[in-house]
């Protein structure tokens, strides 16, 4: 085993969080930036690689574990029955890997399920320093610029940790202190097991603190020491809304930050939001009010924005992308889209193509080259290469029962206001005349005309909207012709 990979990595998460305020979803599934909560507090503890990860659910216990089984297979859930505090959430996580067979020879990282901030980096210098400094336990700590209502950690003459204090029970003086306990620790797992069977109830809450191992192991003649995080922000948990949204602010400049230093350009990091899963390529620009979701992926030289909101999309080097919305699509190299499109899930858009002002496309495979400038719904359709779909056309795929398919070849051109009536095929090189309704397949090269003949009824606006400034303006009209104007 690597000096720095723990034994076992333990996150609690069993807490209601009732300051958020959530009839549906527990405290630790509220999502940040593409993830919730526990689940960057997993990810970063999966990057140490330890031996074994547990989380400790309790409120809402299967929506939580099945939400882990999502997002992380090898995770395992434990259930902490009822919540009698942190110390005892920790012996149930440990006494569950126990019953099967495991020792837990190494490092034991506790961690806490709303900490979203928290990085992989952040936690291997814990494991880091506690495994070099030889303790029995080590606390992250952090240096915050208030204090208040946090415990202070107060440390010896020789720099090891003496105790916590929490904020109500410490001195004026110890107030005065600015390093705080984080509830991050590093535990010796076999001393941590050894603590845990000593940990008293005898307190206000009648419930285990994990924190009074620290001093249960100091008694027994173990250091006790403690890492100052680089930044306090990472150890910030999450209680409310308002805490929700100034740690989304806070990752969020952290991802801009690294999109820009690889070489992309965002142009108002503060109007662009990402996700963690949220992929570029160098030379992509990003618009001001622009949202790009789940697994989005930028190409080389791409532009996306402004007013954009891309999830599950893919973006080819090249391609333009303004005041879109798009869902789970794949945009080619150099295709355009927008303004005002909407992308929707299956649409592959081939290389130099364009879907257009106002155009909707769903499950449509479009070819290279080819346009839908605009004013059109494309769905369930696929079009062959450098065919243009004329203005206010609509790919009538739905009966009301089964969705079908229409497939329009390659070099065609569709006339304007055109319904095509699936299931129905239009040839290669074939032209469909503006205003027609194609419910049977066009050969390929032929002209397909599906439209009633126009017929004009004179007088019928004088005979049925008498007075109406209709008949007045048709009535001036007809007199202005008698006097020499046009006909």
């Amino acid at each position: 085993m690597s000096p720095t990979r723990p034994a076992a990595v333990v996150v609690l998460a069993a807490g209601e969080g009732t300051r958020m305020k959530s009839a549906t979803l527990p405290k630790v599934m509220h999502p940040v930036c593409g993830r919730s909560l526990v689940g960057h507090v997993v990810a970063a503890s999966r990057e140490l690689a330890p031996e074994h990860l547990v989380v400790i659910v309790g409120h809402m216990r299967e929506t939580v574990a099945e939400h882990l089984a999502e997002i992380d297979p090898a995770a395992r859930s434990v259930v902490q029955e009822e919540q009698n505090g942190t110390g005892h959430a920790v012996r149930v996580g440990l006494e569950a890997l126990a019953a099967e067979g495991v020792t837990f020879d190494g490092t034991v990282i506790v961690t806490c399920g709303d900490t979203p901030l928290l990085t992989a980096d952040t936690m291997r210098g814990l494991v880091a320093a506690h495994q070099a400094d030889g303790n029995a336990v080590t606390v992250l700590s952090a240096r915050m610029p208030d204090p208040t209502g946090y415990g202070r950690i107060v440390r010896s003459a020789d720099g090891s940790v003496s105790g916590i204090v929490e904020h109500k029970d410490a001195t004026d003086e110890q107030r005065g202190i600015d390093e705080i306990n984080s509830g991050v620790y590093a535990f010796d797992g076999k001393l941590l097991v050894q603590a845990l069977g000593q940990v008293r109830t005898d307190n206000s809450q009648g419930e285990e603190y994990l924190t009074d191992t620290l001093a249960i192991l100091r008694s027994a003649g173990h250091r006790v020491g403690a890492v100052i995080a680089g930044d306090h922000r990472e150890i910030l948990g999450i209680n409310d809304r308002v805490q929700l949204a100034e740690a989304r602010r806070i990752l969020n400049g952290r991802l801009t930050e690294a999109a820009m230093r690889a070489g992309v350009t965002v142009v108002d990091p503060a109007t662009t939001w990402l996700d963690v899963q949220v992929t570029f390529e160098p030379d992509a620009v990003v618009l001001p009010n622009t949202q790009l979701q789940g697994g989005t992926h930028v190409g080389v030289g791409a532009q996306v924005g402004p007013n954009s909101t891309l999830k599950d999309t893919f973006v080819g080097a090249g391609a333009n992308v303004s005041n879109t919305t798009s869902d789970s699509a794949h945009i080619g190299p150099e295709a355009s889209v927008g303004p005002y499109a909407y992308l929707r899930p299956g649409t592959r858009l081939g290389p130099k193509s364009k879907a257009g002002t106002y155009v909707e496309m769903k499950n449509a495979r479009i070819g290279e080259g080819t346009k839908v400038p605009h004013l059109s719904y494309v769905g369930d359709a696929t079009i062959g290469e450098y065919s243009n779909i004329g203005a206010a056309s609509v790919f009538v795929n739905y009966d009301g029962v089964t969705k079908h398919h229409t497939t329009i070849g390659s070099h065609c051109r569709t006339g304007s206001d055109n319904m095509f009536v699936a299931p129905v095929t239009i040839g290669d090189g074939a032209y469909t005349a503006a205003g027609s309704v194609i419910t049977k397949d066009v050969p390929p090269g032929s002209l397909a005309v599906a439209r009633g003949q126009q017929r004009n009824i004179e007088g019928w606006v004088a005979r049925k909207r008498p007075g109406s400034a209709a008949a007045e303006a048709a009535q001036r009209a007809r007199e202005g012709a008698g006097e020499g104007g046009p006909e």
